[in-house]
């Protein structure tokens, strides 16, 4: 299905694709305010350059739900500027538009509105940073698609059943079949591809004709049991899929072998965090189809600012200073300094030859202080870099191993640094124990919401009230059932349990338990979760995720709950083992 095209023709489709532009990131931000704004206006100035027939975006075109007047002001302007004009459009669509198009009181294209001059059509999904909101459900994407500048597609208005109908496009000879699916929180999507609810159309006829091309915006690494959509979900007559949301740069595309189809992730075009996957360099696509075969050249992004991260553990440097060396903190800050002295000077040898890359690059070096060492005030070490990087109040990231400890309050921050999700946790512990300890009244995900409960918000009655709950519950349906002996009830409750498990009930037993704790807590005065383990979390996220690994920060810098989380390495065994200790004691208290 991969091919090279010794030349364009009639019968080629050339298709640019892009994920993640983020439109109006940090753009009150005196050195980053224009970023997004250059690469968007790269983007379609390459596409203008290629001739392409049409633009392809993978959501997330905007950063904020409800954009600034300065954000689609400046969007409007290059749209217009690149994509309306007198170049004739060279593919036809043979579907029904009323069906591709329903978020919009003009359901067609936008090339074929006799009031409008289109040169490049742009098809666009919405992400989960500009999904659509409000009783209307719309989004700023709906309000470029009523302009006539976007057509906006893959928008599912139903919350139990999703029938994703194609555009259908025919250029000469080649049948190109474009599927998209904005996005939808990844544990109701996964819930739905489990119970068979989600439905992929296709054309009548000549199926094997069609090339089939879906652009989707959801996790495709997993955080979590079900926070995530496995690729094997998706359709296996499906040719290629675009996968947006996620940020790293991974465009080449990769074959799934079990679906048989192809998955490039062309990643975001302007770096949202300081994680190592958006240090990845930043490209887009050019997709060339013909009949069933494809081609894709990936074209780096000139105008994205350089970002450089380093992690260094300091305990490896015991040549140069130990904890107990005179001036350690000294020590340690002079090698700091030589580590992004080295990051800019590799930034600056980059940066040779491409005027249109911003001169002050992202820099990050991630300390670990392990094994006794101090750290130094940083505001001090950023202002020796403070006209040399792009941010200068966040070059360094202090961050240590913790040590087990037998209280909840260890548990929480280590499991903050680790990235580590309770519900995951809950889960690991009892498919790793033994029939004996399983529990029988409770439910693995009611048992990890209430701890979420309890660690997230300190809701102290969350566990309690969640048992006296499905106590109450299980003793009324026995009394309902009449039963009496014991090896009856056992056998009941099994079968409860089972039912239980299974089914939504599990959700409204959580929602109501969650509402007696909350009024406990309020009857008390109890305030909610302790400064201090505030302070702990308030290091931003790393990346974009729809979900949060817990304790969820309430406060901090980064893009608050849309950041992916970092993923601890080396110490998820230790919070695993204290989480044990701490699930054992709630089984116990339980069977009490």
């Amino acid at each position: 299905i991969v091919c090279c095209f010794s030349r364009d023709d009639e019968d080629t489709f050339k298709i640019l694709i892009a994920t993640d532009v983020h439109l109006g990131y940090l753009e009150k931000d005196a050195i980053r305010c224009n970023d997004s704004y250059n690469t968007l206006n790269e983007i379609l100035k390459c596409a203008k350059t290629n001739q392409v027939d049409f633009i392809l975006l993978g959501g997330d075109l905007f950063h904020e739900n409800k954009p600034s007047r300065r954000c689609l002001h400046s969007c409007i302007t290059m749209l217009r500027q690149y994509c309306m004009g007198d170049s004739p459009i060279r593919f036809n669509i043979l579907s029904d538009q009323t069906v591709n198009f329903n978020t919009t009181q003009f359901p067609w294209v936008n090339y074929q509105d006799e009031n409008l001059n289109i040169s490049i059509p742009v098809f666009s999904i919405h992400g989960n940073h500009d999904d659509p909101t409000g009783a209307e459900g719309l989004c700023a994407l709906d309000l470029l698609s009523a302009s006539g500048l976007v057509n906006h597609f893959g928008h599912s208005h139903s919350v139990e059943r999703i029938e994703i109908s194609p555009i259908l496009l025919q250029k000469g000879s080649t049948k190109l079949a474009l599927y998209g699916l904005g996005s939808i929180p990844d544990e109701r999507l996964y819930r739905m591809f489990v119970n068979n609810q989600v439905t992929m159309l296709r054309p009548k006829e000549d199926q094997d004709k069609w090339f089939n091309l879906f652009t989707i915006h959801q996790n495709r690494s997993k955080h979590g049991p079900t926070n995530y959509i496995p690729e094997q979900f998706l359709d296996d007559f499906l040719d290629l899929v675009v996968w947006g949301h996620e940020h790293e740069c991974l465009i080449a595309p990769t074959r799934n072998e079990q679906q048989l189809f192809y998955v490039t992730q062309p990643g975001s075009s302007v770096a949202t965090s300081l994680s190592p996957g958006e240090a990845t360099k930043k490209h887009i696509g050019l997709l060339r189809v013909k009949g069933r075969k494809m081609n894709l050249h990936k074209i780096p992004l000139k105008t994205v600012r350089q970002f450089f991260i380093q992690d260094v553990v300091l305990g490896d440097y015991q040549d140069l200073f130990t904890p107990d060396t005179p001036h350690a903190t000294k020590k340690v800050e002079e090698f700091c300094y030589a580590k992004v002295t080295e990051m800019l000077e590799e930034a600056e040898r980059e940066r040779l030859g491409c005027p249109l890359t911003p001169e002050k690059p992202l820099i990050r070096l991630r300390v670990d202080y392990s094994g006794g060492f101090e750290t130094f005030n940083t505001s001090r070490f950023s202002q020796r870099f403070v006209d040399r990087v792009a941010n200068p109040k966040d070059i360094i990231h202090f961050l240590r191993r913790r040590e087990q400890k037998e209280d909840i309050k260890g548990l929480i921050k280590t499991a903050a640094v680790e990235g580590l999700r309770v519900e995951d946790l809950v889960k690991q512990y009892f498919e790793a124990a033994e029939q004996k300890v399983q529990l029988s009244l409770l439910t693995e995900q009611g048992m990890g919401k209430a701890i979420q409960e309890f660690v997230d918000k300190d809701e102290k009655d969350a566990i309690e009230e969640l048992i006296t709950y499905q106590l109450e519950k299980t003793q009324r349906h026995l009394q309902a059932r009449g039963v009496t002996t014991e090896q009856d009830i056992d056998a009941e409750v099994a079968y409860f349990g089972m039912h239980w498990k299974w089914s939504c009930v599990d959700i409204f037993c959580h929602f109501n338990a969650m509402n007696r704790a909350r009024a406990h807590r309020l009857e008390r005065g109890d305030n909610a979760l302790d400064a201090d383990i505030l302070d702990e979390l308030a290091e931003p996220m790393d990346s974009d995720e729809g979900s949060v690994p817990f304790p969820a920060p309430t406060r901090g810098r980064g893009r608050g709950s849309r950041g992916r989380g970092g993923r601890g390495r080396g110490r998820g065994e230790d919070c695993k083992l204290m989480f044990s200790k701490f699930i054992e004691e709630c089984r116990c208290d339980t069977r009490q």
